[in-house]
């Protein structure tokens, strides 16, 4: 029997979790790295198959994938030689979906004072995504090439434990597609293995709440909206 209490914490750290998009420079413990992959490892997978791999970087490490990927995505002809290694979104955008990837980004750069004409502004904040935002962990995620659909589904799961996981122990994460357009520059500073492909990143560290960009509320659909009953 889960008890009261137990159910209203675990609740608050699923509803607590934000992108967040600045970070302060406080160290994470290893120890509590350690703990939070542990536990986010008891993800479901098919026929447990438990496919995600995680590569932990701090300091100076963190420091030369940040650069490497930075001199090339601040070079336009260099960057447009980097493509996604797999599609992250569709290639034809329909509403509801286009309408709520503009809301948020256009939220974000309204709380930042970007205006659509400011392109540098935008650019500037787009990379700062290759630093962790700032934050003293940066992950990256890889899955071997053999896996299929299925374990992508599976990897989910075991990023939201991540997480939840982290803000169980009050940290906060901002999971990054972004890193998947650079995964050349990964594989090569990571020395990934061939059968390794690039899921994601993430930033994992402790917010700063003094940040303007951390106060960004994102909408949820009411429950009508995404579920129906069948009785």
């Amino acid at each position: 029997m889960i008890s009261s209490s137990t159910q209203q914490a675990v609740d608050a750290a699923i509803t607590s979790r934000r992108s967040i998009r600045a970070y302060l420079p406080q160290e994470v413990a290893r120890e509590d790295i350690e703990q939070l992959l542990q536990v986010a490892g008891r993800a479901p997978s098919g026929t447990n198959t438990q496919p995600w791999k995680v590569y932990v970087l701090t300091g100076q490490r963190k420091a030369q994938l940040t650069a490497a990927i930075l001199a090339a995505h601040n070079d336009p002809a260099v960057a447009a030689q980097h493509t996604e290694e797999y599609a992250y979104y569709p290639s034809q955008w329909v509403s509801p979906f286009i309408d709520r990837r503009r809301k948020v980004g256009w939220d974000l750069y309204a709380l930042l004072g970007l205006t659509r004409d400011n392109k540098a502004g935008m650019a500037a904040q787009h990379g700062k995504n290759y630093d962790f935002f700032g934050a003293p962990v940066g992950l990256i995620f890889t899955i071997d090439r053999v896996m299929e659909q299925g374990s992508w589904l599976d990897y989910g799961m075991f990023l939201q434990n991540i997480m939840v996981a982290a803000r169980g122990r009050g940290l906060d994460t901002c999971p990054q597609a972004a890193f998947t357009q650079y995964h050349r520059i990964i594989t090569e500073q990571l020395q990934l293995p061939d059968q390794e492909t690039v899921v994601c990143g993430m930033a994992l560290g402790y917010a700063d709440h003094s940040k303007v960009e951390n106060s960004l509320q994102t909408e949820r659909m009411a429950l009508q909206e995404f579920v129906k009953f069948v009785e």
